[in-house]
């Protein structure tokens, strides 16, 4: 007959602290599983990306399966003081050295997806680099340049920077720079310059564009053509605007002067 409270030959455990250990380890697993599950159901129910709610239910899970174990090495009669200071010393050092970098990018991670700055198929400007975002992970961010290039920036990099996200928004202001000689007509130029943003079909009445005098160059009068579009008609805007103003004014006998320095030579007696 087993005797349930004597400790079993060369361990020093006895048969009903092992049953419970087994048990405790058991249950635990079953618990830590049924917790994870659920909570990886609520957090679906947010806005945080699949592959955000995936690690931290990961994460969730191996700290759930350590508080098992310990508790279960306690149920043996081990003493887990020692254990859980280890476990702490060891964990903060890591993440004071080795993943200190790798901890910044995976929070600003979490920041990037709950917060939504930027999303998929947008184009942003972000630490110094324009294009469209192609993807954003855990550890960086992937955009794609209008010259095919694919660009990776940490997220960390990505959250501590200034964001600039040039279509998130319905409508956009072009601004179309074009001088003119000193001497022109102001008015006159600037009355042709209104008739062509207001005969082009993708320019929008509301706001309605506009036109200002922007410098008093070396060399030009500065005027600045902003037309309103929609945000996917920017750069067709832009072009056709840029290509009729100045096809505009050559008809019109406005003069668009380029840089030019005028020498004056005075003769000696």
């Amino acid at each position: 007959m087993v005797a349930w409270d004597e400790p079993l030959p060369y361990i020093g455990v006895t048969p009903f602290q092992l049953v419970s250990a087994l048990i405790i380890l058991i249950v635990g697993y079953i618990v830590a599983k049924i917790i994870v599950s659920i909570f990886k159901k609520s957090m679906k129910k947010s806005k945080l990306s699949p592959i955000v709610v995936e690690f931290l239910a990961r994460f969730l899970a191996i700290l759930l399966y350590i508080i098992v174990i310990i508790v279960a090495l306690g149920a043996v009669g081990v003493s887990v003081s020692p254990l859980i200071l280890g476990l702490s010393a060891v964990i903060g050092l890591i993440l004071g050295f080795g993943l200190q970098d790798t901890i910044t990018n995976l929070a600003a991670g979490v920041w990037i997806a709950s917060l939504r700055p930027i999303d998929i198929g947008e184009v942003v400007e972000v630490s110094g680099q324009v294009g469209s975002v192609t993807g954003i992970g855990l550890m960086s961010t992937v955009l794609h340049t209008v010259d095919n290039r694919m660009i990776t920036i940490p997220n960390r990099l990505v959250w501590g920077s200034i964001i600039v996200n040039y279509t998130r928004l319905p409508i956009r202001r072009v601004d179309v720079d074009i001088g003119v000689a000193y001497g022109t007509d102001l008015d006159r130029a600037i009355k042709i310059a209104m008739d062509v943003m207001k005969s082009h079909p993708l320019v929008l009445d509301d706001p309605a564009p506009s036109v200002a005098i922007t410098a008093l160059a070396d060399s030009s009068i500065n005027l600045q053509l902003r037309p309103w579009a929609k945000t996917e008609d920017y750069w067709t805007v832009k072009g056709d605007i840029t290509k009729a103003i100045y096809e505009a004014y050559g008809r019109e006998g406005i003069e668009i002067p380029f840089p030019q320095l005028d020498v004056h030579i005075k003769g000696t007696e």
